[in-house]
């Protein structure tokens, strides 16, 4: 037992490695190695905890009874009970493999934060603080060595460049934290790293996270400048002054920033209400606070939010296809577990004010005042971003550090259990060792069998297949994902090059997973979309049930009705159906009438998208209708922002009524969008050697 009661500070550590972590073997490799590992520790964490208690190791049990230790309990028991009255328990518990973000990762994270609060002391804090400097000072360099030999926004080992950002927010504070306690020498290595933490944030050109520490730090030196003494007070009001001039001229001279080839700059200077992804979050905002006034009180249960934002989906609005966040981790918490969800979040959040000023009255003021820009710190870049595990547990543990040191008073207790209990608990620790395998385990191995997949998609569809079959059957979380991806490699990579046997084989292999999602997954309209986008390209010779086929549009039509797929499937189908009668025939013209007016149909409910004109027009110049289809073409063109679907549909219909100058604008737009399509750039050369005869 000795060996256990040695290595469980160690155990309790060992996630703040997790950054580091990737697996080039699994799909994802970036995030899914990461939580599935923390799974495992967290289980072995777990099972040594409950020895050491059996055996009758001293805790910090009175700890217990302070009501801050109270709030990630009760947000946890809140995420369970608002996720059994969701949408799907099943989902809400395991995630997804990409986020790994549900009630098991919350669960665990929860159970560290106690672990540790029954734990810590002094020492323990101190380890904590120094790993946390160590790993997030290597995770900045190598981000920084990214960018120096890639340029562009640097994602480092959390392979995003918003959650390398939103670490580094965090990782910061502990770093100067853990400096406080360092020799001279160790304490200028230590700002070292802090420093390069800074520059990778910048680098990462994360808006959130840069405003966040502007605004703490602005903060901090407004608060030094009207309560400091002498020269500390001079120079912060100095620092201060210094700062508002600076960005009054960065002000002034934003339009020309905005052209700067230096992201972080350019970034930041192009802010506006006008900007894309700014108009695109406010949106997105906006109608989820539309979306959670219809369930304020249980929200939809952890890990559906993409059903809310399907609803209001617009894509003259928004420019990513698919959300499972609202980049607003206090909508986040609100959609999913209510007003009592963002209420205890918040709470949180306080808990390292309240402990800071408890700190301060313990004579340590400089780490309550670092944990105190820490939580504004965090508070306004989640108002941007959200946590991954890396982020989450380090904000649970560093809290849990904190509540630690600052209840001093309290004193370690042995639970008097009787001697029975040492016996019965290697029965529940063989228990809690064994979960690892389908929490960890299997997953990873349906993750790698997903990999390979992946990587015979066009090679060897015999294997891809297989792996596919085989990753499926293992029954994890996993599965929405598989039917995603499936539908990637089918519909995107072997569509256009597989013929034959491969070709049906593909077909069958995506049909089969889609189809068991869909039946199982009711709620979920991505789903429904691919397996109508499947269904629709099945391979010559390979009957579909039209029926079925009707059912999966209806639905995915009805989960997010502005979606353009479903309509242009109905669309393609109107069209096949027409083409299958003579020409001038009541049949062709009837189904030429209808696939007007479905698209006429979809161009009411979204008024300003341009693309739909461009296939309004191409459907309207095969009927004969060459005048009409200009008019449409028009339209399109007019309502055009660049989007390589609608360029590639504008250049298709120009080149085909021959308006070359058109053609040229558009297949420029594709290449520009999309520089590896050959065939654009093949048409554009002919055009322009067309053009060029011509002088």
């Amino acid at each position: 037992m000795k060996y256990i009661e040695r290595a469980y500070p160690w155990i309790l550590l060992s996630p703040v490695v997790l950054p580091v972590v990737i697996w080039g073997s699994l799909i994802y490799p970036y995030l899914v190695p990461k939580t599935l590992l923390f799974y495992a520790i967290s289980f072995v964490a777990f099972s040594a905890f409950m020895l050491l208690v059996a055996h009758g190791r001293a805790f910090y049990w009175e700890r217990l009874g302070k009501k801050e230790t109270w709030i990630p309990a009760l947000l946890l028991l809140l995420a369970y009970v608002t996720s059994f009255f969701g949408f799907d328990f099943y989902r809400s518990f395991w995630s997804l493999f990409v986020r790994g973000d549900g009630l098991l990762m919350l669960t665990c994270v929860v159970g560290s934060f106690y672990l540790i609060v029954l734990y810590s002391d002094r020492v323990f804090f101190h380890r904590l603080l120094t790993a946390v400097a160590a790993v997030g000072s290597f995770v900045a360099l190598y981000g920084i060595g990214e960018w120096l030999f890639g340029g562009g926004r640097i994602g480092s080992l959390l392979g995003n460049a918003a959650f390398f950002a939103g670490y580094l927010g965090i990782a910061f504070f502990a770093t100067l934290a853990a400096s406080l306690s360092l020799s001279h020498g160790w304490r200028r290595a230590v700002y070292t790293g802090a420093g390069l933490q800074i520059v990778a944030i910048i680098l990462t050109a994360t808006r959130g996270t840069i405003l966040a520490l502007t605004i703490a730090g602005i903060g901090y030196l407004a608060y030094l400048s009207f309560t400091g003494k002498g020269k500390q007070r001079t120079v912060a009001s100095s620092v201060l002054a210094m700062l508002v001039v600076f960005g009054g001229l960065f002000f002034a001279f934003r339009s020309e920033l905005a052209n700067v080839p230096f992201d972080p700059v350019a970034r930041i200077a192009s802010v506006s209400l006008a900007d894309d992804t700014v108009a695109s979050r406010l949106f997105v905002w906006k109608n989820m606070m539309t979306e959670i006034e219809k369930s304020p009180l249980l929200g939809v249960g952890a890990e559906h939010i993409d059903v809310l934002f399907n609803r209001f989906y617009d894509p003259t609005q928004i420019i990513e296809q698919w959300f499972d966040r609202s980049h607003n981790a206090f909508l986040d918490y609100t959609a999913q577990y209510g007003i009592g969800g963002l209420l205890l979040y918040l709470a949180l959040i306080a808990t390292f004010f309240t402990t800071a000023r408890r700190l301060a009255r313990l004579d340590e003021r400089h780490t309550a005042e670092i944990f105190s820009l820490f939580a504004v710190t965090y508070a306004v870049q989640n108002f941007f971003v959200f946590d991954t595990v890396s982020s989450f547990w380090l904000l649970l543990a560093l809290l849990a550090g904190l509540l630690g040191i600052s209840f001093e008073k309290t004193s370690r207790e042995t639970l008097p259990l009787p001697t029975w209990t040492r016996t019965v608990s290697w029965f529940f620790v063989a228990i809690l060792l064994f979960l690892i395998v389908p929490v960890s385990v299997r997953p990873a191995l349906a993750a790698y069998n997903l990999r390979e997949a992946y990587k015979y998609q066009l090679t060897d569809v015999t294997k891809e297949v297989w792996y596919l079959s085989h990753g499926f059957a293992l029954g994890t979380y996993g599965d929405l994902e598989y039917g995603y991806e499936a539908y990637d490699m089918y519909a995107n990579n072997q569509v256009p090059v597989l013929i034959g046997q491969a070709r049906v084989d593909a077909y069958q292999a995506s049909l089969a997973i889609l189809t068991a999602n869909f039946n199982r997954y009711t709620y979920d309209g991505r789903t429904a979309l691919y397996l109508a986008h499947v269904l629709s390209l099945a391979p010559q010779g390979i009957s579909i049930d039209q029926n079925f086929l009707s059912n999966v549009l209806e639905r995915a039509i009805r989960l997010s009705p502005k979606r353009s797929q479903p309509w242009y499937v109905l669309v393609n189908l109107s069209i096949s159906t027409a083409n299958s009668y003579p020409p001038n025939s009541e049949g062709r013209i009837s189904g030429y009438a209808a696939a007007r007016d479905l698209l006429t149909r979809y161009m009411a409910l979204v008024p300003a998208l341009s693309a739909p004109h461009f296939v309004m027009a191409q459907l309207l110049y095969a009927s004969g209708n060459t005048t009409d289809a200009a008019t449409e073409a028009e339209k399109g063109k007019v309502q055009y922002r660049s989007d390589l679907e609608t360029a590639r549909r504008a250049a298709t219909y120009y080149e085909i009524v021959l308006d070359l100058p058109n053609a040229s604008f558009f297949l420029e737009e594709v290449i520009r969008m999309d520089p590896t399509n050959e065939a654009a750039k093949s048409d554009l050369a002919k055009i322009q050697a067309y053009e060029q005869s011509k002088k």
